[in-house]
């Protein structure tokens, strides 16, 4: 068994290696193949899942089919969560691999759907509990890679074994019957596993050899319900395994058998098994190797009950079932023959052993469960001399009914004075007959014979009880029907006798009789209020007043009548009581004329609710014709002199948490320096009842037409802290909306939020959205929808801008001719250049290569078109500017409002995203290779740049191009409006006819054009200025020369920080 152990280490380590490293799906497979085929129990061969758990929580059928059928579905969870373990161990695990949602179909129809998924995922390391699903934890980055390999591991091999379980293909199928019976069990066409199949005349008891320990009951029914599993001995054998061996490696023969856990083991399975500190307490019984020790092998751990025929276990001395002792004698068959159900449809309480209907859960008398056990022996009830009895009087212990002395037995239960409560379920013994003589042979020794009742006394109260109980149910049930309640039922029969009348007919016959006699009592003891005492010297009178002849009402009669159960005094005093009680609480609620309410609680029945009504009528009279007038409220008077009335009508009509908010709102009011309105004040006094704070809120002032407005007149935006009154806000944003672009809907006063932030921008625009909807005029607000439309458009891919009129629109055609549906010209869609017929055909570098080369008008142009045509182009909405960079790098989009450098794309901003960056002013964050940085470089330098990396660069001017003047096309400020101008500056000789602002450019874009980096050519001073820039370290190490250091310096600047991504590359 040791090599056993060894070779599942040894699996298990290959295994788990394998899933740990990108090892190949075959070998994953081997050993997961290798595992499943070795013959070790589950509660052995896995460690980390509970195996056995799992198949016993999940299986459920009464046969192989429907077992089956859960075990596919255990099956298919298993199979996810062997996906969700190998995603974690792949080193290119999923985007959301840390959570696991509860919403998933997937997972809610397979891992959720069984018992013990969500404990497998805890085990992958998911045990952070979420509303919406299950997640790592945060302080855990990387999942435990060996950990979840090892769980992986075990999900993968059990459901292989799952699958050859299934299929019929396992090894071993016998690890899993032990767990689950009903897989020996099959469906009506089919014959169980573990059973023998007799003919209707063959006896398989006769056929068993004697023993000295069985039993008739054993031979009667050898394979009981009651039995477990393990102690079966199947009679069919498969294979070499035999029930002589171990029931674990089922190759060696039994040594040792446990009845904790109900295994026979043989020495190694023993040792093996039970080294689990679980099991390491349970006690072992030695079993030798012969036969009929073998046979016997379930007895030594058990014993079967002869009454029941239960087994149990050694430690038990009475029975499980019955709680009989371990040496009584055998069930009768005939004296107790009565007691217990006939047939399978009745079965009895073992409470008060009557026989209830095989389809009730609950018993008919004592309404206890059905499976409910007998519950314990009630304690003796106390003597006579302690109770008052007389003693000639006696209680019987079963049913505490007082009888008399000459009386041998109850005369309500039947049962004699000495004896105890009897068990329902304990029969009388009686001699036990041989089990191996015929009957013929047999002479029982029989006591002497008892007279014995003609019908037994506890049948005998069982039918009475029970007829009693049906005769009440059915009565109640026709009392239901004509409208007359449980209570007066029941009441009417303690009245009425054992009189033929029935209940219904009595209570609408005699009831009113006897309502009216209880109602004529009342009436005489209330007018003599001490005729009637309650025995403890209390006075029943309220507070010593003395009432009219005020008469009952026959509801107040009928609920003391049915209180008392139908004792007409009883009911009188209990009357009376609950009269008094009820005028003393009207008093306490104001009502102290007790003449007026003993008659309001006449007329609603004694109800304190509708007397209460009828109290208050009276008094609401006034009330009811004011708000039932067609005549308006009248508005409240502030000046009224009378201040309470003013200060209960502000309680009243704006609902203010309390009174001294009603002075404090009043006192504002009051004071003539203040031109507050009632509203204004009134918000103000609910929110705070502090004077100087409401002072404030009342007293705000417009920051932009500088009036002085209650905090409820102005109005804010989500962006800032600034407020503005309504009438501002209104024409701010309506100016805004018709005459400005959508990203000037910014704050009038701070200009917040910051437009080029676009995640920003979305949530900015949805809440001004809500807010412009009751503020703007419909057409205005129209308008700002439909600009938040074209700007949601814009970013669109295939959104184009016209480059003749600048009208946009989508297009989703295919051909790079596109024709504005504004204008209706034509341009490219690719190169955004005006359509000319040349362009057909040719891509859009080849038409450029034309235009060089046979373009006069173009050649003309020289290097101020290539800066055109090399433009800036909107990073936003993909605007084209046919304008050069200039000197100022700062560029704003006339269509988007867009601000970003034109020399590298990234945007301009006030409030900046880099964590480390200082600059609280309008800036953008440029990199090295940027047009910002390369413009205060000579252009000897730029090119001697581009000589280093062999590219090509023009110095002369282009034939026919205009000479002494820079004719490059630039956007200036010149006036309110930004305009596009030519440059107009001096050239200079050797710069292709431009001058030395866009000559530089020019260089500078063929620099980006071939993606060079200018580090090579930096200064020390330029090299520490750049570290320091872009946050590289310089620290310089001990002993290290200038040379090595700028070196290293350089070396780690050009690694760590990359060139610009967004800067354009056009060549």
């Amino acid at each position: 068994m040791a090599s056993i152990s060894d070779q599942l280490e040894e699996v298990r380590i290959n295994a788990e290696r394998s899933l740990c490293s990108p090892g190949s799906a075959q070998e994953i497979r081997a050993g997961v193949v290798a595992m499943a085929n070795i013959p070790f129990p589950p509660s052995s061969k896995y460690r980390y899942i509970a195996a056995e758990s799992m198949l016993t929580e999940n299986c459920s059928g009464n046969n192989r089919k429907e077992t089956i059928a859960s075990l596919q579905k255990l099956s298919t969870a298993l199979n996810i969560l062997e996906k969700y373990g190998s995603n974690l161990t792949n080193s290119n695990r999923p985007k959301y691999w840390r959570t696991v949602k509860y919403n998933n179909p997937v997972f809610r129809t397979t891992v959720d759907s069984i018992q013990g998924g969500r404990a497998v995922l805890n085990l992958y390391g998911y045990t952070n509990q979420q509303h919406d699903g299950l997640s790592f934890s945060d302080d855990v980055h990387e999942p435990d890679v060996e950990k979840v390999a090892s769980v992986t591991l075990e999900v993968m091999c059990l459901r292989m074994e799952l699958d050859m379980l299934i299929k019929g293909a396992h090894g071993h199928p016998e690890f899993f019957e032990r767990l689950i019976p009903s897989l020996t069990v099959q469906d009506e066409d089919g014959i169980s596993t573990d059973a023998i199949a007799f003919s209707p005349s063959e006896k398989p008891w006769e056929k068993q050899s004697p023993s000295p320990a069985s039993t008739p009951s054993q031979s009667k029914s050898p394979f009981s319900p009651a039995l477990p599993l393990s102690s079966l001995v199947p009679s069919k054998q498969t294979g070499n395994f035999s029930t002589d061996n171990c029931s674990i490696c089922g190759l060696f023969p039994i040594s040792a058998h446990c009845p904790t856990c109900t295994q026979r083991l043989c020495t190694d399975c023993d040792k093996l098994y039970h080294s689990h500190s679980g099991r390491s307490t349970h006690v072992r019984i030695p079993v030798t190797s012969s036969k009929a020790t073998k046979r016997l092998s379930s007895s030594l751990s058990t014993w079967q009950c002869s009454y029941c025929t239960t087994v149990n276990t050694m430690q038990h001395v009475l029975c499980e079932t019955c709680e009989r002792p371990r040496l009584s004698s055998a069930a009768p068959s005939v004296q107790e023959e009565p007691s217990q159900p006939s047939t399978i449809s009745e079965w009895q309480c073992k409470s008060c052993t009557v026989v209830n209907a095989g389809s009730s859960i609950l018993c008919e008398v004592c309404e206890r469960p059905r499976l409910a056990t007998r519950p314990p022996v009630a304690p003796s009830r106390p003597t006579p001399s302690a109770t008052g009895l007389s003693d000639s009087q006696w209680v019987c212990q079963f049913c505490t009914y007082v009888n008399h002395m000459p009386s041998p037995s109850c005369e309500m239960c039947y049962l004699s004075k000495s004896d105890a409560a009897p068990s329902p379920t304990k029969p009388l013994p009686l001699p036990q007959p041989l089990p191996l003589q015929p009957a013929e042979n047999v002479t029982p020794v029989l006591a002497t014979p008892k007279a014995t009742p003609t019908e037994d006394p506890d049948l005998k109260r069982q039918r009475l009880m029970r007829e009693e109980g049906i005769k009440l149910i059915q009565l109640i049930r026709e009392g239901e029907k004509k409208g007359v309640s449980p209570e007066e039922v029941y009441t009417s029969m303690c009245v009425s006798g054992n009189s033929n009348v029935t209940p219904y007919d009595w209570l609408k016959a005699e009831l009113p009789h006897v309502l009216d006699e209880i109602c004529v009592l009342a009436a005489s003891c209330h007018q003599d209020p001490n005729a009637v005492s309650n025995g403890s010297g209390e006075n029943e009178g309220q507070d010593g007043q003395k009432s009219n002849d005020v008469p009952l009402s026959r509801a107040e009669a009928k609920r003391a009548w049915l209180a008392a159960e139908g004792d007409n005094e009883k009911a009188v005093k209990l009357a009376l009581r609950n009269r008094r009680a009820k005028v003393k609480e009207l008093g306490f609620l104001g009502f102290n004329d007790v003449a007026r309410c003993e008659e309001a609680l006449r007329q609603s029945g004694g109800e304190v609710r509708g007397a209460l009504v009828l109290l208050q009528r009276s008094l609401l009279e006034a009330f009811h014709q004011r708000i039932w007038s067609d005549e308006p409220e009248p508005a409240i008077d502030i000046n009224h002199p009378d201040k309470q009335h003013v200060c209960r009508r502000l309680l009243a009509v704006y609902d203010l948490p309390s009174w001294g908010r009603c002075e404090l709102a009043l006192s504002l009011l009051r004071d003539p320096a203040a031109s507050y309105t009632l509203e204004d004040v009134v918000q103000a006094v609910r929110e705070s009842p502090d004077r100087d704070f409401i002072r404030r809120v009342l007293n705000k002032e417009c920051p932009i037409c500088l009036s002085i407005f209650p905090h409820s007149k102005m109005q804010s935006l989500t962006s800032c802290q600034c407020s503005v009154c309504c009438g501002c806000f209104k024409q701010h944003f309506t100016i805004a909306v018709r005459d400005k672009h959508i990203r000037d809907m910014v704050c009038p006063v701070c200009t917040e939020p910051d437009i080029n932030d676009p995640e920003h921008l979305n949530s900015y625009f949805s809440t001004l959205d809500i807010q412009l909807r009751d503020c703007l005029e419909q057409d205005v607000y129209e308008l700002f929808h439909k600009k938040l439309t074209e700007q949601a458009l814009i970013k669109d891919p295939k959104f184009l801008w016209c480059s003749h009129c600048s009208y946009g629109f989508i297009y989703d055609g295919d051909q790079l001719k596109v024709t504005c549906l504004q204008c209706r010209k034509s341009f490219c869609a690719q190169c955004k250049k005006p359509w000319e017929d040349q362009h057909k055909g040719l891509s859009c570098e080849q038409f450029q290569l034309w235009k060089r080369e046979n373009d006069p008008e173009y050649q003309k142009q020289g290097l101020a078109g290539y800066l055109r045509d090399n433009g800036i182009t909107c990073p936003n909405c993909r605007f084209q500017y046919a304008l050069a960079r200039g000197g100022c790098m700062h560029f704003s989009c006339s269509q988007c409002r867009y601000q970003f450098c034109s020399g590298c794309n990234n945007p301009f901003h006030t409030t900046c995203a880099v964590n480390q960056c200082t600059v609280t002013g309008l800036h953008a964050h440029h990199p090295r290779d940027c047009l910002f940085y390369l413009r205060d470089w000579e252009p000897a330098r730029l090119q001697a740049l581009l000589q280093n990396k062999g590219v090509n660069y023009n110095t002369d001017t282009a034939p026919g191009a205009q000479t002494g003047v820079c004719g490059v096309i630039e956007q200036k400020d010149e006036g309110p409006q930004p305009t596009d101008s030519a440059c107009g500056a001096q050239t200079q000789p050797g710069q292709a006819g431009l001058c030395e602002k866009h000559y530089r450019e020019y260089l500078v874009s063929l620099i980006n054009g071939h993606s060079l980096d200018p580090a090579p050519l930096f200064s020390h001073e330029e090299l520490n200025v750049a570290c320091r820039r872009y946050h590289v370290d310089i620290t310089r190490g001990e002993g290290e020369d200038d040379r090595t250091y700028f070196a290293r310096l350089l070396k780690k600047l050009m690694d760590d920080v990359p060139l610009g991504d967004k800067v354009p590359r056009k060549k």
